[in-house]
């Protein structure tokens, strides 16, 4: 791979496995009401076309609860399928990855939903079904509903859910890392042996939140680990994904993202450091919308449309309500935020009140956070916003659609031409997994499994006598 598709932007194609696509993106827009998001033979279309058009991901947001701090109820997000009802990504991904070839699949699962035993056996079973295309998104849940439905009285603080979050990736890294050793699958048909019990171990493991003694229920993957994302930009998720994540969400504010950006890549690569990992070791991904025209007037006319249509509902003000955790009916919009606090999502309200160093930013600039952080001009000079956002340090585009699958097409069919023109982005997949895929060419590229700089390096299973007995991986409790 040549220098300049190896600088080539990444693109995550974002959606919600819901009637909408996630805010700011509205199941009722004209673009979005003929996409039914049960129907499988539409998501097998759309992960298609994004396949066709080589973007390196498709990745889902996911929630277990109901978004219900707007207004102190559940109707909102009822009334307004305000990523509500919303179905089991993980499924939809074990069927997408059966008519796709290259694509990755992100999907985000909560640390709380599943015991991390089952996860792994989850993540390596879909991993060996897509040949190694699979990445996690992983979320410490900030929704009560979601607590108090998978049986917690209330949420945890916020540093304990990052404690719990990274006891449950450490215990993963022991079963998909530890658990079996290279050549354990022996698969010798004329002796009818399988497997070799002598690299086969327990990982031992007894933590503050998690015991498992026993060993993977599921050989090696082509990953082993999944790819892992993560989106938490408070200060204990920036070091959770120092340590840890190999691509990291940024949600931009406005026109401009860049400056807030810039403070954002700049703390996390000292964080890096500190861990033992070099920058390109970590992805960045801005979070950006598209409104398209073929001239700039048009373009701006659409824009206009959009944004009285996103002010004529509840939609947005409701989701941001839940994410930072006050109910914004019961604010006034207008007024400057300060030095507001919250332990629902503060890594995001954090990223609003550092585009407003005087803290004069209102309530009603934090709720519409997502729906201006979009870009408004001609697929050329998308492609200018794309090639500053490269020279910045940006390493993918999570692509947020504004109005539905539509939308998406047009993106594919308009934007993505002039990108692969001026080698903005690839023409051509990058052989292997996912994660061969995703960092080929840069420095990082480690092959199909994370490099030794990465934590969970040090529970990977080794040869030497320690580690046959598995006293390396029971020692350790993360």
């Amino acid at each position: 791979m040549s220098q300049a598709q190896s600088r080539r932007m990444r693109f995550s194609m974002f959606s919600t496995f819901c009637p909408g696509a996630g805010p700011p993106s509205h199941w009722h827009h004209p673009k979005a009401i003929n996409f039914d998001y049960t129907n499988l033979s539409h998501w097998i279309e759309l992960a298609r076309k994004i396949e066709e058009a080589k973007f390196d991901c498709f990745f889902w947001a996911d929630f277990n609860g109901v978004h219900d701090t707007y207004k102190n109820s559940t109707a909102p997000a009822i009334e307004l399928a305000l990523q509500f009802p919303v179905a089991d990504p993980v499924t939809l991904t074990a069927a997408l990855v059966s008519v796709t070839q290259n694509l990755g699949f992100v999907f985000s699962a909560n640390v709380i939903q599943t015991h991390p035993t089952e996860f792994s056996r989850r993540v390596s079973t879909l991993d060996h079904l897509s040949n190694g295309r699979i990445g996690w998104n992983i979320v410490a849940s900030f929704q009560k509903s979601a607590w108090q439905n998978l049986g917690y009285d209330d949420v945890e603080p916020h540093a304990v859910r990052y404690r719990r979050a990274e006891e449950y990736v450490n215990v993963l890294y022991k079963l998909v890392e530890g658990s079996w050793e290279d050549g354990a699958v022996v698969r010798d048909v004329a002796t009818g042996i399988f497997g070799d019990p002598s690299k086969v171990h327990p990982i031992g493991h007894k933590g503050e939140f998690y015991r498992v003694p026993g060993i993977h229920g599921v050989e090696p993957s082509p990953q082993r680990v999944p790819v892992l994302f993560q989106a938490g930009s408070s200060s204990n998720g920036r070091d959770f994904s120092a340590r840890h994540s190999e691509a990291i969400f940024f949600v931009g504010n406005g026109d401009n993202p860049l400056p807030t950006f810039a403070n954002f890549r700049r703390d996390m690569v000292q964080r890096l450091k500190g861990f033992g990992r070099k920058p390109t070791d970590l992805q960045f991904f801005v979070g950006r919308n598209y409104v398209i025209g073929s001239t700039e007037e048009e373009a701006r006319r659409k824009d206009r449309e959009l944004q009285q249509f996103l002010r004529d509902t509840e939609y947005v003000t409701a989701y941001m309500s839940s994410i930072m955790g006050v109910d914004f009916s019961q604010v006034d919009m207008d007024k400057p935020f300060g030095d507001f606090q919250s332990d629902a999502i503060q890594g995001l309200f954090r990223q609003v009140a550092e585009s407003y160093p005087d803290k004069q930013g209102t309530f009603r600039d934090v709720a519409m956070v997502l729906a201006l952080n979009r870009f408004v001009g001609t697929p050329d000079q998308a492609a200018d916003e794309v090639e500053t956002f490269l020279d910045a340090g940006v390493d993918g585009i999570n692509y947020q659609q504004m109005t539905g699958t539509h939308e998406v097409y047009g993106f594919i069919d308009h934007v993505c031409p002039v990108l692969k023109k001026r080698g903005l982005m690839q023409s051509e997949y990058a052989p292997g997994t996912f994660r061969e895929k995703l960092f080929a060419g840069t420095e990082s590229e480690s092959g199909p499994l994370l490099n030794e700089r990465h934590p969970a390096a040090q529970f990977r299973a080794r040869k030497d006598a320690e580690a046959r007995t598995g006293a390396a991986l029971a020692e350790s409790t993360g």
